[in-house]
């Protein structure tokens, strides 16, 4: 059977409109930053041909280039009980390549809006990460992380929190910033060359 889509692109956060606009739901942000750039409409799984797997995600399939956007609905921490069945779906009969896996996610350790994106690596203490990691059995897939900066308060009630007005401008920007690179990496698979160019852009 051959691949059934080329690249998943997954962004984390927690589903319900509680949660909406919360600095943790920023990965939530860029797929879907992405998928209005592209015109695509956000749907349930279940209309994904041979997917048996938990449904608990919505999903945007683009045809030029071959993608799957996905927002998790799992809450954050079990992103991974999602994530690996898709992506052994969109592989195929052929082995997971992980390297066709990108992860978008928010970073208490990046100032707030800077944005990075790396090949692999560990979780760095992001919950929705470490599941992934844990359910693919690999840390060897591309992320994109979004700074929301730390707080004196903590962590939990920071991440949940929102952004203050100014927070908010410049958080739209990096979100718009962040689906540009996601696509350009969908559009030529060379994250070597998407790295160089928007890293040099960012540091500007």
């Amino acid at each position: 059977m051959p691949r059934r889509t080329e690249r998943l692109v997954v962004g984390l956060g927690n589903p319900g409109p509680e949660y909406v606009d919360t600095r943790h739901n920023v990965g939530f942000a860029v797929v879907e930053e992405l998928g209005r750039a592209k015109g695509l409409l956000f749907g349930r799984g279940r209309a994904l041909d041979g997917y048996v797997g938990p449904q608990a995600f919505r999903c945007a399939r683009s045809e030029t280039p071959s993608a799957l956007l996905v927002k998790p609905e799992t809450f954050m921490n079990l992103s991974g009980t999602v994530v690996a069945p898709l992506a052994r779906w969109a592989a195929g009969t052929e082995a997971l390549d992980p390297g066709r896996i990108l992860v978008v996610y928010d970073d208490l350790d990046l100032e707030p809006a800077q944005l990075r994106i790396r090949p692999h690596g560990g979780a760095g203490g992001q919950k929705g990460m470490r599941s992934i990691i844990e359910c693919l059995g690999s840390d060897r897939f591309p992320r994109l992380r979004v700074g929301i900066g730390r707080s004196g308060t903590d962590a939990a009630r920071h991440v949940l929190g929102r952004f203050d007005e100014r927070e908010s401008v410049e958080m739209a920007i990096s979100v718009r910033e962040a689906a540009e690179a996601i696509l350009f990496w969908l559009e030529t698979g060379d994250l070597d060359e998407c790295m160089s160019r928007f890293h040099s852009r960012w540091k500007e």
